[in-house]
């Protein structure tokens, strides 16, 4: 017989994160921990991340939800199937939880080369917004770090520093040495979007994601035909369920790529239907994190692996807490590893 319950952990920043939506310095995960009552010193541990302001499940009942989950835990594959479209970090703790403990509770869930410590997942360096010598620093340590696609959050601090720090790079670097996406989280509106990125498109940018706010679908669908940068959707795919509408949304929208972020979209199934509806309308893809802890990025990154998809992955967020849970996962260059000789260390999360 199966049991269930959850715990709530406050990750904290070691650097404030911003964004244009504000700057972060915490971020609250809960933890969904399943075991059998045969055996209960093999546990599954999933993670529940959200996002305050942006996770659709950022919500006052949201507890009360996963407490009904885990006080129903005999009922886990119905609450994947059907019952949880509006609790997408739910659905996705739940799902790596059960994964877990059917894997034997070693947070291995899908063994790999990666896994086995022979292979590594291409990650691209993130830098957080700041003011202009910041991120400049930022940007310089993550280039000397052997990162040959870093991801830049602008929007938030003057456009014409943003311009700058871009003119500086390509002074240096071409588009063959470093590629440059961009992510906006939504900071343009549709009456400036196109004097932005046509200013921004002079200086050989990979990509722009989410260049203006999620559920304006007519606007973004001009801003895909018309820009000079290719659009990625980020924001925009958050609370869509049904294969049926989310390819009335890329037909719609005609996207260039879409970003994939298993937390806040729910779970592996889920984002195995984006990808494959995707596909078949010849839109590329990428995973990111959510600003999950170890434990949920570590279930990411092996499902990642298995894609083989060979672009840059957005999952080197792994650094950004003083107190994450210490695991097997480690970068190197711009490529994130499992070391099999590491060992997981939930005594943070258990002990809090």
């Amino acid at each position: 017989m199966l049991t269930a319950y959850f715990k709530k952990y406050t990750l904290h920043f070691k650097t404030p994160g911003g964004t244009s939506r504000g700057v972060l310095t915490s971020k609250d995960s809960w933890f969904i921990f399943v075991f059998d009552n045969d055996n209960p010193n093999v546990k599954g541990v999933g993670e529940c991340s959200i996002i305050r302001g942006l996770s659709i499940d950022d919500r006052p009942d949201f507890e009360d939800k996963l407490r009904e989950v885990c006080d129903n835990i005999a009922d886990w594959q119905i609450w994947l199937e059907e019952k949880l479209d509006d609790f997408p970090s739910i659905r996705f703790g739940l799902e790596m939880a059960v994964k877990d403990i059917v894997e034997g509770g070693i947070r291995i869930h899908f063994p790999s080369q990666f896994t086995e410590g022979n292979d590594a997942i291409l990650i691209n360096g993130l830098v957080w917004m700041g003011d202009y010598n910041i991120m400049r620093s930022r940007i310089i340590e993550k280039i000397k770090s052997g990162f040959s696609c870093i991801k830049l959050k602008v929007g938030a601090i003057e456009f014409e520093d943003e311009i700058k720090l871009l003119k500086q790079i390509r002074k240096e670097f071409t588009e063959e040495d470093i590629e440059i996406r961009l992510d906006a989280n939504g900071a343009f509106t549709f009456e400036n979007v196109f004097e932005m990125i046509n200013r921004l498109s002079d200086y050989g940018i990979h990509s722009i994601e989410q260049p203006i706010l999620p559920g304006q679908y007519n606007e973004m669908a001009e801003v895909c035909s018309r820009s000079k940068i290719p659009v990625a959707l980020d924001e925009e795919l958050i609370g869509f369920t049904n294969r049926h509408e989310v390819r009335k949304l890329f037909e719609k929208i005609l996207p260039h790529y879409i970003i994939l972020k298993p937390s806040l979209i729910g779970g592996w199934g889920q984002s195995s239907m984006f990808i494959n509806e995707a596909e078949n309308q010849n839109i590329r893809w990428w995973i990111t994190s959510a600003l999950e802890s170890n434990i949920g990025l570590n279930a990411i990154a092996q499902w990642t692996y298995t894609l083989d998809n060979s672009m840059p992955q957005g999952l080197g967020t792994g650094g950004l807490f003083t107190n994450n849970i210490d695991s097997p996962l480690n970068i190197q260059g711009e490529r994130l590893y499992y070391g099999v000789e590491d060992t997981w260390n939930l005594k943070n999360l258990i002990d809090e």
